[in-house]
């Protein structure tokens, strides 16, 4: 199984494994999950909401919690996208090579 690469914000030479970063995301939406065998079984295809059974005002508090973490700014059209895992991902990754 191929291992993909994100880049790290403290130097974008250093290389942040995809299962690091899902662990960061992990410990991140922790407090703010209401399924735990869902958390348990946590991927790419996790959707925040259905799966998780997060509420709309705790996906802005990871919003915050994913900024403060990854020292990024995510404006308000990608935080309407940041439903899954992946899209998360997606966004840090996009925002960390912006650095």
């Amino acid at each position: 199984m191929p291992v993909s690469y994100l880049r790290n914000t403290q130097n974008k030479n250093t290389l942040m494994k995809t299962d690091d970063l899902i662990l960061k995301l992990k410990k991140i939406i922790l407090p703010y999950i209401q399924d735990e065998e869902a958390y348990k079984n946590l991927n790419e295809e996790t959707d925040f909401l259905r799966d998780l059974k997060v509420n709309s005002a705790n996906l802005v508090d990871i919003v915050l919690d994913v900024e403060d973490e990854f020292d990024i700014k995510i404006e308000n059209e990608d935080m309407e996208k940041m439903l899954s895992v992946g899209a998360a991902m997606s966004i840090i990754t996009t925002k960390l090579g912006e650095k």
